[in-house]
């Protein structure tokens, strides 16, 4: 049965959760009395639908259903999570919450967006305090994975880690607040940074962009992989982290900031940072800068999972989850031989395309692989089986490049096994967005030994599968194109 989130205020956090809800499969009910709520949620829509599914290797689930309402009571109903993003004053939010809970589940997580208010000021007054938590997420929330959890001693645990497993089902990090404090965790760090940064416009000793450099060609990138602690540690060398401690300890003593004394917030100031930010950036408009974001959001964030590290390693546990749950062939037992096997679906990352803004020939191998190594893994040609000893190694490809696919459209890929006899392996595949043909690889293979690296037979299992798979397609229509050479029509 799908699941159902109402998100209540449909500005840019709001709008990212609606995303993040939606491709992840659940039907969304909006309630936002902005006229253009429907257009603005539709171009973050647009965004993450291009970005979101290429972080994974596996395909998200079908996505679900998006709705507009004209009451909050109309649009919690049969929710199962209800976030709020509306302005950040505490006495609107207050009396959100009396509507929400005078007809919204008891049992369904109400969840905070709030980035300052505590949750114990949230609960005030309301009719089931118990029900109501912060779940502070960052900008753009489809991509960007943490999501504080701060609850107080009279949140419902249930609730609490209710909520945090689906955080968890939707490749988010809930990260546990030990205790409400004002602005969380994170934002505490940011607003220290922007105290600092406002001072150092103010004194004439850099530009905004200036102080963005600093920030992105340095420490910004360490940051976004070992944090600030793991940081220092390394810095530490050899001797740690309380190496670290005793070197640096004594700077805390210096005036080297400024975090407690705030510059006064004049006309001056504010016209100051304007101009400098326009000459910074002006010249995108506020999607552009969203799609420069995102896809560098997308790149950093899929060579951290190379590395299975950082945000990357979570990356790395979602394509496990969305791959269990796809409904894709893993053996030979589950094919329909009736029809192709299907070997390959997924979004096309946002780094695979091009200055032609569109999937670069490497990639259209690198799908090809993958393809191959999903078959191999049907016919029992699996990790177990490579580990003993014997695989298939690529003797010749060749890729016929028909139509263009552009980053975040969906391609799946058909597999037709023309031959599976003796040492070979000979594969056509057949990629696909919709029915629209994009290519097709062939693929001749020889099964070896990894100790000797010769061509060997397979195993007597392997060799049965893969003879019954072409047996089976032998029998259907042969692709176009299957033997073509380069040139030959």
């Amino acid at each position: 049965m799908t699941q159902i989130a109402a998100i209540i205020g449909g500005g840019v956090i709001g709008g990212g959760w609606a995303a993040r809800f939606l491709l992840n499969g659940w039907d969304v009910r909006v309630f936002d009395p902005d006229p253009e709520a429907g257009r603005k949620i539709g171009e973050v829509l647009d965004n993450a639908r291009r970005s979101l599914p290429g972080l994974y290797e596996a395909p998200l689930p079908e996505e679900g259903t998006l709705s507009f309402h004209a009451t909050m009571p109309d649009a919690v109903m049969g929710a199962i999570w209800i976030q709020e993003s509306v302005p950040e004053q505490l006495a609107l939010k207050q009396k959100v919450y009396q509507t929400l809970q005078a007809h919204c589940d008891p049992a369904a997580v109400l969840g905070s967006s709030t980035s300052g208010f505590k949750p114990s000021e949230l609960q005030a007054g309301a009719l089931r305090a118990e029900q109501i938590m912060v779940c502070h997420p960052f900008n753009p929330v489809y991509l960007l994975p943490l999501i504080e959890v701060v609850p107080t001693d009279q949140s419902d645990l249930a609730i609490v880690e209710r909520a945090e497993g689906l955080l968890r089902d939707m490749g988010m990090y809930p990260l546990r607040v030990r205790k409400e404090i004002d602005a969380h965790i994170a934002d505490r760090f940011l607003e220290a940074v922007w105290r600092e940064a406002l001072w150092l416009i103010k004194d004439g000793i850099a530009t905004t962009e200036e102080i963005d450099n600093a920030i992105r060609f340095g420490f910004g990138i360490r940051w976004a992989q070992m944090g600030l602690f793991e940081t220092y540690r390394v810095a530490g060398g050899e001797a740690g982290m309380r190496h670290f401690m005793a070197q640096f300890g004594p700077a805390l003593q210096w005036p080297w900031t400024k975090l407690m004394d705030v510059p006064e917030f004049t006309d001056e100031l504010v016209d100051m940072i304007s101009e400098q930010s326009d000459m910074q950036s002006g010249m995108y408009s506020i999607r552009e800068l969203e799609r420069i974001r995102d896809n560098n959001l997308v790149g950093m964030m899929r060579a951290l999972k190379t590395q299975d590290w950082g945000a990357g390693a979570l990356l790395r546990d979602q394509d496990h989850l969305l791959n269990a749950r796809a409904a894709m062939p893993r053996t030979a037992e589950v094919l329909d031989l009736t029809r192709l096997t299907e070997t390959l679906r997924r979004a096309v990352p946002l780094d695979w395309t091009d200055y032609n803004g569109h999937m670069n020939e490497a990639r259209y191998l690198q799908a090809f692989g993958d393809a191959t190594d999903r078959f191999m893994e049907i016919v029992g040609c699996n990790a177990e089986y490579i580990a003993s000893g014997g695989s298939y190694f690529t003797a010749e490809t060749h890729i016929r490049h028909v139509d263009e696919v552009h980053a975040g459209h969906m391609i799946r890929i058909e597999t037709y096994c023309a031959e599976g006899a003796g040492k070979k392996m000979h594969l056509f595949h057949q990629m696909f967005e919709g029915d629209r043909l994009l290519a097709t690889g062939e693929h001749m293979l020889i099964h070896v030994s990894l100790s000797t690296r010769n061509a060997t037979l397979p195993s007597e299992v392997v060799a049965n599968t893969l003879q019954r798979i072409a047996q089976a397609h032998a029998a259907l229509e042969r692709p176009e194109g299957l033997g073509r050479m380069v040139g030959k029509k």
